[in-house]
């Protein structure tokens, strides 16, 4: 399963995007419910940093904690997509958004190693 980002942009402290990550590749029959997915962030000099991750069949999600109660993951099956609501933006936030395939416990959430990064997409909060 592959995946494209997209809705970054630019906006002030405060304000709010939602992202989305379109996916390819799931097999027919199956559905992306199948797959435990995750938004990760990198900004330069850092490591890349899972934020949001959901696991259906595991009914787990894991939030990094500088971003519970502002960031939630929702899904449209039918369109094969994935999206990250973020409101009430720091500058923090800040980074590169990608998502993908995602290893999720209550703990901790990495990209699953099978899986691909997308190209992600480009958030800036500044004033």
């Amino acid at each position: 399963v592959r995946f494209v980002e997209s809705g970054g942009g630019s906006v002030q402290p405060g304000g709010s995007l939602r992202l989305s990550c379109v996916a390819s590749g799931v097999p027919s029959g199956s559905s992306l419910d199948y797959y435990a997915i995750g938004w990760f962030r990198q900004t330069p000099g850092k490591e890349r940093e899972g934020v949001l991750c959901h696991s259906p069949i595991l009914d787990m999600t894991y939030y990094a904690e500088s971003v519970k109660g502002r960031f939630t993951m929702t899904r449209d099956n039918a369109k094969n997509t994935v999206f990250l609501q973020m409101n009430s933006l720091k500058p923090d936030d800040a980074a590169i958004y990608s998502c993908a395939t995602a290893l999720v416990d209550e703990h901790s959430c990495r990209k699953n190693p099978y899986g691909s990064w997308g190209q992600g997409t480009q958030v800036t909060v500044s004033s």
